[in-house]
């Protein structure tokens, strides 16, 4: 299968949380099963280890933005210790930032205008780059509209029409919540703009817009995408989440054991295997 992940941050290349480590380890394990996999995401310069192979790719993509047009430039490298590429969308003015999505503790007020650049971004790629993609696979409220996307504008094209929608929600908390009027840096027809699909509470919601225009959700574990569906751990999106059970999936993350092993860890008091563990875990126990 051609797989085309996004991702607002992949390891290493940018990272604030988990999503980077799945993002960043899942290609990898995809790619040793037989699959192609191409990894797509924003260029953060400040935030990037600059011994990261980078080099132009001379793909120039021009992006509409409501009424304005944006370019933004494709930078080729890959994933560390892999054949999977990498794609960074470079675009100073949205992306070349202290940190990836706020500064101070409060969120850059053009979030929503930088990811839907990114979203739309993704989709223009594929033909740019003359990928063969079978499915993309899109992850939390950031590349939520690309689904959309795909759905109400690209499907009509040929290259688009077989192309399968995955969107694998890490954290149901952050859901990209922004005023309605940022509906229009979408470009898409304000008849979207309703409870059943992109509205929440008079908001556009980027991660509802996802978790219903997605061909199959998935998230991080069987238990989660139970308690996802109940009032106590929806947050508000238990309804979508109920409607999408027959196409929503829980699948236990794994772990990347190149990084997470105890036997090699540098991090840990003590190191051990199987046959040590007794004694090298009741050190760490004893230090920590």
């Amino acid at each position: 299968m051609n797989i085309l992940l996004a991702a607002s941050e992949v390891a290493p290349f940018a990272k604030t949380g988990g999503l980077a480590d799945v993002a960043g380890a899942l290609p990898r394990a995809l790619a040793d099963l037989g699959h192609h996999v191409t990894v797509m995401l924003p260029h953060y310069p400040r935030s990037e280890d600059s011994t990261l192979r980078r080099e132009s790719t001379g793909v120039v993509l021009e992006i509409p933005i409501a009424q304005k047009t944006v370019r933004g430039e494709l930078i080729e490298s890959s994933l560390p210790g892999s054949s999977v590429p990498v794609y960074l969308l470079d675009q100073p003015d949205y992306y070349d930032r202290d940190e990836l999505y706020r500064k101070d503790g409060r969120d850059y007020k053009d979030n929503c205008e930088r990811f839907v650049f990114f979203s739309r971004a993704v989709l223009e790629a594929i033909p740019a780059l003359d990928l063969e993609v079978d499915c993309i696979h899109a992850n939390d409220w950031q590349t939520g509209l690309v689904p959309a996307y795909l759905e109400i504008e690209y499907r009509s094209r040929s290259r688009f029409s077989q192309i399968g929608s995955l969107f694998t929600v890490h954290n149901l908390a952050y859901q990209g919540n922004f005023w309605h009027w940022d509906m229009l840096l979408t470009g898409l027809d304000w008849k979207y703009f309703n409870w059943q699909q992109m509205e929440f509470f008079g908001h556009l919601n980027l991660l509802k817009t996802g978790l219903v225009f997605a061909d199959v959700v998935t998230t991080v574990s069987r238990r989660y995408a139970q308690e996802i569906q109940t009032a106590e751990f929806g947050c508000g999106l238990e309804g979508v989440l109920r409607a999408r059970a027959e196409n929503l999936h829980g699948i236990v993350n794994g772990i990347d054991d190149s990084v997470w092993d105890p036997a090699t860890d540098p991090h840990l008091t003590a190191d051990y295997d199987r046959t040590t563990f007794s004694t090298g875990k009741a050190r760490c126990k004893e230090a920590l």
